[in-house]
C-alpha cells in the first residue's frame, strides 16, 4: 500500500496588484514615525530581497472558504472520484473567514464543514475540520491524512490549504507587501500504484520563537489600537529559517533512505525568494554539494505569499506543465518543505 496524491487543483485569484500599486501607500515605522525612504526606493528593495513583482488578491464577494472550494472541486475532478467517498476534509488556514472590509475572522462553523457543504457532501462520515500551524498548514494536513489512511481510518482524503492575507495586513507596514491570497488543495488516497510519501517530519519551537509570528496592532497611532494585524519579526524569522529548515529537510530525506543526487525538485513554501534560495543552498552545504539548477521552482514572483497555499499552489503548477523551465516526472522524487508561525517546520520527501 502506498498513499499518493491523486489529484491537485489550486485557484489564482483574478486581481493582479503589482509594487507599483504601493507607491501612494503611507508607510511608517513601528513607532509610527514616518518612513525613512521614498515609496519608489521602498518597492525596489523589497523586489530585491524578496523576489516579488506582484501578488493576487481576491474579490471582495469571495472568502477564504469559497476559493478552497474552487480549488477542492479541481482536485476532486483531478482524482476523477465521488466527493462522497472522501473519509476527511482537511482545511488548513490561520485566520477564517474575514469579509472584506471586515475586523473579524469567522471560523464558525469550521471551513472545512463550509467546504464540505458547498460540496455537497451528504455523507457524514466525512469528517471536516479545520488545521491551525502557521504557513506550514498544508503539508501537516498531507502528515496527518497520511497518519488516518496508515491507521486504516480512512482511504481518501481531502487535504486544502487557503488564505485571504490580503485582509489581515497592516497597510501602514511594508511587510504588507509581502502577503497575498490563493488557495490549493489535494487528494490524498490509499493506491497500488508506486511512489507516494516516504518519510515525513515536524517540528515546533515555541520556548524563544513563538512570537516571531503575531497579532499586532497598526503602526498608525490613530487607528483602533484594538483592531490586530498579521505582525512578524523578519529578521529573527529568517536566522530561525537559515538555521532549522535544512537540518530538518536533511533528517526527513535521511529517513526515507533517498539520496541526495535523486532529488529532483524542492517545493518549498513561497515566502522570500531570498530566503528561500539561501535554506535549500545550506541544505545542500549539509551535504557538500552546490545547489543544482532548477532544483527550486518558483511562483513567489507573480503570486506573493499566500501562507498555507503556496505549497500546493506551487504543485499543481508544476504538474500542470505551468512554471516555465520546470517539469516534473512519474517516479522523481521530490521534497515538499514549509516555515512558519509557531514557530513550526515540517518537510515530506515524496516519489511522483
Amino acid at each position: 500500500m502506498n498513499i499518493k496524491i491523486t489529484g491537485s487543483g489550486s485557484y489564482i485569484p483574478d486581481i493582479k496588484v503589482s509594487n507599483l500599486d504601493f507607491l501612494n501607500h503611507v508607510f511608517l515605522n513601528e513607532d509610527g514615525t514616518p518612513f525613512a525612504h521614498s515609496n519608489e526606493i521602498v518597492a525596489k528593495k523589497f523586489k530585491e530581497i524578496t523576489g516579488i513583482e506582484e501578488r493576487r488578491y481576491a474579490s471582495t464577494d469571495l472568502q477564504t472558504s469559497d476559493i478552497a472550494f474552487f480549488a477542492s472541486e479541481k482536485a476532486i475532478k483531478s482524482a476523477n472520484i465521488d466527493p462522497e467517498t472522501l473519509d476527511y476534509i482537511i482545511f488548513a488556514h490561520n485566520f477564517g473567514n474575514v469579509k472584506h472590509g471586515a475586523i473579524q475572522g469567522d471560523a464558525v462553523p469550521s471551513l472545512a464543514a463550509r467546504v464540505k457543504q458547498k460540496l455537497k457532501i451528504k455523507n457524514p462520515k466525512c469528517v471536516a475540520y479545520d488545521v491551525l500551524f502557521g504557513c506550514p498548514g498544508w503539508i501537516e494536513g498531507v502528515i496527518q491524512a497520511q497518519a488516518f489512511i496508515k491507521a486504516g481510518m480512512a482511504t481518501k482524503c481531502l487535504v486544502i490549504g487557503a488564505e485571504t492575507l490580503s485582509r489581515v495586513v497592516d497597510v501602514h507596514d511594508r511587510d504588507s507587501m509581502i502577503y497575498s491570497d490563493g488557495a490549493g488543495a489535494t487528494i490524498i488516497e490509499k493506491t497500488n500504484d508506486e511512489g507516494g510519501i516516504l518519510s515525513h517530519l515536524s517540528a515546533t519551537f515555541a520556548n524563544d520563537e513563538a512570537d516571531y509570528l503575531f497579532f499586532g496592532k497598526s503602526y498608525n497611532k490613530n487607528l483602533d489600537k484594538d483592531v490586530r494585524y498579521i505582525k512578524m519579526h523578519g529578521r529573527k524569522i529568517y536566522e530561525f529559517a537559515l538555521t532549522e529548515v535544512p537540518k530538518a529537510m536533511k533528517e526527513c530525506l535521511e529517513q526515507s533512505g533517498i539520496a541526495i543526487s535523486d532529488v529532483k525538485k524542492v517545493l518549498i513554501h513561497q515566502a522570500n525568494e531570498k530566503m528561500d534560495e539561501a535554506i535549500v543552498q545550506r541544505f545542500y552545504k549539509l551535504y557538500n554539494q552546490e545547489m543544482p539548477d532548477k532544483i527550486m521552482p518558483m511562483s513567489i514572483h507573480e503570486l506573493g505569499n499566500s501562507s498555507v497555499a503556496t505549497v500546493p499552489t506551487l504543485f499543481d503548477l508544476l504538474i500542470n506543465k505551468k512554471l516555465e523551465n520546470q517539469e516534473i516526472n512519474k517516479g522523481d522524487v521530490i521534497i515538499f518543505a514549509s516555515v512558519g508561525a509557531g514557530m513550526n517546520i515540517n518537510a515530506i520527501v515524496y516519489r511522483m
